[in-house]
């Protein structure tokens, strides 16, 4: 059977819908970054999805083709990832503090203002995939499907300390998600660790196109640090 990275580390893929602390080790990821409204039909962000699944079916078709990948398994393409920050929120060096060291709410997400979001649209590599056979991938993709693939980047990101919890719902009730894993991670002697390097993580776990909103599943995923760590 074809491996499937969410039933094998369900730790990282299938979480309650209750906060829980993590730690996340490195991965490597097909990335393309953009700006702006995620809704928008023809815009930026659905432009970069199909950037993804094109060169992550590259990879997982390979197999059928005369460029073998040493280490290649047969395996599941892994969910749509995406990290989501808005300028106006991303302090130049971590987490602004009040006086009292407590960090502020700068790192609230404002859901209303959905054109002001920047993101980093994300698919998780298989461990065989390298840097080499990665550009090799980007290179049979803009041949095959005659496209321009150069937003599309190698990434490897190691997240670390975090707090993640399951939202089931519409996107746009994430806010009460999310403020429960504050209180949570608050009440654990931890706070927010959003940076220019550490972001609001989603996976996605639902096709959008075809579940309903209310039943939509989606992992959501803060960066974290114990208090006093500023």
């Amino acid at each position: 059977m074809a491996f499937d990275y969410k039933k094998e580390y369900k730790e990282f893929y299938l979480p309650k819908a209750v906060p829980g602390i993590i730690t996340v080790p490195e991965m490597n990821y097909i990335a393309v970054r953009g700006q702006g409204d995620p809704n928008v039909e023809g815009g930026e962000y659905k432009a970069s999805i199909g950037l993804l699944y094109g060169i992550a079916f590259t990879i997982k078709m390979s197999k059928k083709g005369s460029h073998q990948i040493n280490g290649y398994f047969d395996y599941v393409v892994p969910p749509l990832e995406g990290f989501w920050w808005q300028k106006k929120h991303r302090p130049e060096n971590g987490m602004p503090a009040d006086q009292a060291g407590r960090p502020n709410d700068a790192w609230k997400m404002d859901y209303t203002h959905k054109e002001n979001f920047q993101w980093i649209s994300l698919i998780r590599l298989p461990e065989f995939v390298t840097r080499e056979e990665f550009d090799w991938a980007v290179s049979e993709a803009e041949t095959k499907k005659k496209q321009d693939f150069s937003k599309v980047e190698f990434l490897t990101y190691e997240e670390g300390l975090c707090v993640q919890c399951m939202h089931i719902g519409p996107y746009d009730d994430e806010p009460e998600t999310v403020g429960m894993m504050h209180r949570y991670i608050e009440e654990q002697g931890y706070v927010p660790d959003i940076t220019d390097q550490r972001f609001h993580h989603e996976i996605y776990l639902s096709d959008a196109r075809r579940c309903a909103p209310e039943k939509l599943r989606t992992v959501i995923r803060l960066p974290i640090k114990k208090t006093g760590n500023f």
